[in-house]
Parts: structure tokens; sequence; C-alpha cells
């Protein structure tokens, strides 16, 4: 009897190209827009480089008028003083307090006082339930910082679209063009940082293992706790990929 042959002309064009011979789609490692994290700095498929800066938030209602214009003029002067694209990122996720309900549930076990003991427990049962009905949410703001060693050109919406669903050959950086890139990214670094503190923001740049850990949250947002990385120095890395 002769085999049914598989039709693959209904196949979209983009999946038949990223299958692998065996028949198996790529891993979803191909599809993450960056290659590594190096000396704090990610490096991405294409060889451009991002830095990302954790940046606190302020009241901006809670302040008086003077205040107000002083932080937007600041700002405006802060935009104008760059030559380069910034990218703001917002991450938000629902608040966590488990370990602090863990830390009342300790208090409340020690406590001799019965009075104080039924007020801590309580206390939490209305902390708990306050967080779970009001749905409150924890913020994180980043700026991410690029430099791109060949083009500032931006690119065109079909562009990305096109490194979307096709996955982009790594361009491999030389450990001297590497250090060469990352002091003018310093540059450009230090300038954004100067110009957010000088509105009342406080700034940092992640490190290497901070960014492993937002990118591990971020790729895996079902997660209910914020994970703690093991340390980057005792992992182990894949270097077939």
């Amino acid at each position: 009897m002769a085999k049914k042959k598989k039709n693959t002309a209904q196949e979209p064009k983009a999946t038949r190209q990223v299958k692998k011979k065996n028949g198996q789609a790529p891993s979803t490692q191909q599809h993450i827009p960056f290659a590594e994290i190096r000396d704090d700095v990610i490096i991405m498929k294409d060889g451009t480089l991002r830095t990302v800066i954790l940046v606190s938030s302020l009241n901006f209602a809670l302040k008086s008028e003077d205040e107000q214009k002083g932080i937007i003029q600041g700002y405006v002067s802060f935009l104008n003083t760059i030559d380069f694209e910034l990218e703001v990122v917002i991450q938000s996720r629902k608040l966590n307090i488990e370990k602090y309900l863990g830390k009342l549930d300790t208090i409340m076990r020690q406590q001799q006082n019965e009075l104080l003991h039924k007020q801590t427990a309580s206390y939490r049962a209305f902390v708990a339930k306050l967080v779970e009905e009001a749905d409150i949410m924890d913020k994180k703001f980043f700026v991410v910082v690029p430099f791109s060693p060949y083009s500032n050109k931006r690119k065109s919406y079909w562009t990305r679209m096109r490194e979307v669903l096709t996955p982009a050959s790594v361009v491999k950086l030389k450990q001297e063009k590497f250090d060469e890139y990352r002091e003018e990214m310093g540059r450009r670094v230090s300038l954004v940082m100067a110009g957010l503190r000088s509105i009342g923001l406080e700034v940092g740049v992640l490190d290497t293992q901070a960014l492993i850990e937002v990118f591990y949250n971020t790729y895996n947002p079902q997660t209910k706790q914020q994970k703690r990385i093991e340390n980057i120095q005792e992992m182990q890395v894949d270097r077939s990929i």
C-alpha cells in the first residue's frame, strides 16, 4: 500500500523554514532576540548591544506646581541632550506578600498575649484580603539604552516582523570589538543616568545576575513569585546552541 505523501504546501512558509531535518520544531532559544549577556550588557543576535537601567518612580500629582514645572522642564532638557533612541519598559506583576504573611504567622505563633495574638491574626487576614480583592500590582520601570555599531536607522514594521517569524543568524562578537562598543555604550548610559537623576529619579544599571532574573520572570509570567536565579558563576551553559 502506497504511503500518503504529506502535503507541505498548506503549511506556512515561515513554519516550514524553521523546522529541523528530523521534523521537530526548533528550540525556543532560537526565537529569543538576544544571544548572550556579557559583563552586564545584553548582546543581541544582530550584534547590537543593550544596557538596562532600573528607574525609580515619583508621585507627580503630589508635587507642587513649581516642582511639576521643574520636572517637566528637566525632562525636556534631558530629551534634547540625547541623539539616540531609548525604550521605556514597565513591568507589572501582582504584588506577592507571601513572605510578609509568613512573618506575621511566625509572630502570631510566638505571641504570648492572647489579645495580641487575636489582633495579629485579624491584621494578617485583613492584609491578605486587601491584596487579593484590590488586585494590587507591583510595577518596575526600566530604561533600555541601545547601541548599534552598524546603523542608527529605524527598522520598519515589516523588517521587525520578518525578524520575529524567521530565526536570525547570530553575529559572533569578538572580545576586542565588544570592549570597544561597550565603552561607547558606557558614555550613553552615563548621559541617560545623569539626565534621569536631574529630575529626581533614582537609577541603577542591572548587572548580569539581575538581567537573567528579569528575563526569566518576563518569559515565565505564570510564575506566582519572582524567582531568584542561582549564582551565575555556578550555572552551566549549553555551548551547542
